[in-house]
């Protein structure tokens, strides 16, 4: 071994690939068993945005919501702490839907008379177009996996349209298993955290694809396994510093940014590592699987 190949990374496909395919079904029990806590975008509701005078303490927020039987509402900051804005949101079903906002600007006015409670803005999404939400955030994924796919066929060779593919949706159920794990809310901005995600893994990929086609250009009689395996080693301190800089701002973005952000940057801390982890040990080894059928065929 060179030392254009100081780690051996395709030596380490197979148990990477067992790694990968139990997480993978792992998370697609996880998402049968439990599914995804939708947010107020997808499963219908009502969005409050209120600012009170004085501080309001959030868990006595959540504790009033829940003895007015407003169980399953999320409560967040929002703005400067001084400006004391909260944004409530309320799931509701098809029967409610036209009540919801009156029932929560009277509790509201009723429970913190003291704190000057001002409703500042309401947003009423219903069941049916949240569900058409749905369905159009998934198939915004779909499309944006479709066209990569095709862009990495022309770019490269078809031979490594499985590969990248594969990569993404790895990724992607991966997060979404998480999410299912940890019962965050699965919204609008976590479909935008997921496109990123998407946008992010597939660059490291074409990196790394780009490297590779490079020495097959060269006309050597190395393998593609060989130039795999040289291209990973030629692209790893790239992709660590642009991996860990990425991650930094995301984890400070996760930890300091507030809790309306909260879960976009969760989903996109999670995809830098998943994302990195995958065009190393998902997209090679799936292109190493191709190259092997179409050579038998």
């Amino acid at each position: 071994m060179d030392n254009s190949e100081k780690i051996d990374f395709t030596g380490k496909f197979f148990l990477t690939s067992m790694v990968s395919l139990i997480l993978v079904l792992g998370s697609l029990g996880i998402l049968m068993s439990k599914g995804l806590n939708y947010g107020v975008d997808f499963s219908g509701g009502a969005e409050i945005q209120v600012k009170f005078q004085q501080k309001v303490d959030l868990a006595t927020l959540r504790d009033s919501l829940k003895s007015n039987n407003f169980s399953a509402s999320s409560v967040q900051s929002i703005g400067e702490a001084s400006e004391n804005e909260i944004l409530i949101k309320v799931p509701a079903s098809e029967e409610h839907i036209n009540t919801i906002t009156d029932e929560i600007t009277s509790f509201l006015k009723k429970d913190f008379a003291e704190q000057g409670a001002e409703i500042r803005k309401t947003d009423i999404v219903g069941p049916k177009a949240g569900e058409q939400l749905r369905v159009s955030g998934f198939q915004a994924m779909l499309y944006a996996l479709i066209g990569i796919m095709i862009y990495i066929g022309l770019r490269f060779d078809f031979k490594y349209s499985p590969g990248a593919i594969t990569a993404l949706f790895h990724d992607v159920i991966i997060i979404l298993g998480i999410f299912s794990l940890t019962g965050s809310e699965f919204s609008l901005q976590i479909v935008g955290a997921l496109l990123a995600v998407i946008g992010y893994s597939v660059n490291d990929t074409v990196v790394v694809y780009d490297r590779v086609r490079e020495h097959e250009e060269k006309g050597t009689s190395k393998s593609l396994k060989k130039n795999i395996n040289i291209a990973l080693n030629q692209t790893l301190s790239r992709t660590i510093l642009t991996s860990c800089t990425t991650l930094f701002v995301s984890l400070a973005m996760y930890f300091l940014g507030g809790g309306i952000i909260h879960d976009f940057f969760f989903a996109i801390s999670i995809g830098v590592f998943v994302g990195t982890y995958s065009s190393i040990y998902v997209a090679a080894p799936v292109t190493l699987f191709f190259d092997k059928l179409q050579a038998r065929a």
